[in-house]
């Protein structure tokens, strides 16, 4: 069978470009109000993170569509850093429930009224709410990282790399897959299959991972087999897992 070789796409906002050297740390804001979210971007802005993350699922205003994008401006210019905004479904691992349809009027009101660089989107939402989004978000310059977090099992390869192969199909700009691993042999699984997206798929960056005490080794060493980014907390973790921005830095640093 005739291998396919692909020219990865490196996805590049202000100087941080997935893709490109070392994998990147993205950090959660986990803070239920504004003065707890302010305070946690003190602690963010002393590590040593590329991205910081505005998990806004946690976030006691997030229903006030209005009122979310208005102090998304104010998270941005408090950061100085690249924005990624993410509300977290409750089927894939979030804290509030929210209709799909109110879920896309939120981040609509976002992309028009807000201030951010990058939308997280889930796989699995109405397909042709999915291509709407995607379509605002590059109008206005927003890059999109599509993702699909499956918090009781780890599927199979083959499953994990069509999931990815969806995610470019449906025009995201990084693809995400987090798995959780029930012994030693699902991490591999997953290491594997970022592998094979990697070198035989894949023409745009990926961030792959395993949750858990168990998936910590695809965190630190994701880059070795396609991962071009990991998430580690600053303050308070927002996945199981999560290793503190230092020692995350220190470990990729090193390999």
């Amino acid at each position: 069978m005739k291998r396919i070789e692909w020219t990865l796409k490196k996805v590049s906002i202000d100087n941080v470009v997935f893709g490109e050297g070392i994998p990147k740390i993205i950090v959660p804001l986990v803070g239920k109000t504004k003065v707890e979210i302010l305070q946690e971007i003190e602690i963010v802005a002393q590590s040593d993170c590329d991205v910081v993350e505005w998990r806004i699922d946690h976030y006691e205003k997030v229903l006030d569509f209005e009122e979310t994008a208005t102090f998304s401006k104010k998270v941005k210019q408090a950061i100085n850093k690249p924005l990624l905004i993410t509300f977290r479904t409750v089927k894939e691992g979030g804290v509030c429930p929210l209709q799909d349809e109110k879920y896309f009027e939120l981040y609509h009101a976002l992309m028009e009224r807000g201030d951010l660089d990058l939308l997280d989107i889930e796989l699995f939402m109405p397909t042709e709410a999915v291509k709407k989004a995607v379509s605002k978000a590059h109008e206005k310059g927003i890059k999109v990282i599509m993702c699909n977090h499956d918090f009781d099992k780890t599927p199979t390869k083959e499953e994990i790399i069509q999931r990815l192969r969806t995610m470019q199909e449906k025009e995201a700009d990084i693809c995400k897959i987090a798995v959780m691993p029930q012994n030693t042999h699902d991490v591999i699984v997953l290491l594997d299959a970022t592998q094979e997206m990697y070198h035989n798929y894949a023409d745009r960056p990926l961030i792959t991972m395993a949750m858990g005490k168990l998936g910590v080794v695809s965190r630190v060493s994701g880059a070795t087999f396609g991962s071009s980014a990991t998430f580690g907390a600053a303050k308070q973790v927002s996945a199981p897992g999560q290793v503190s921005v230092n020692k995350l830095k220190n470990i990729l640093t090193s390999l």
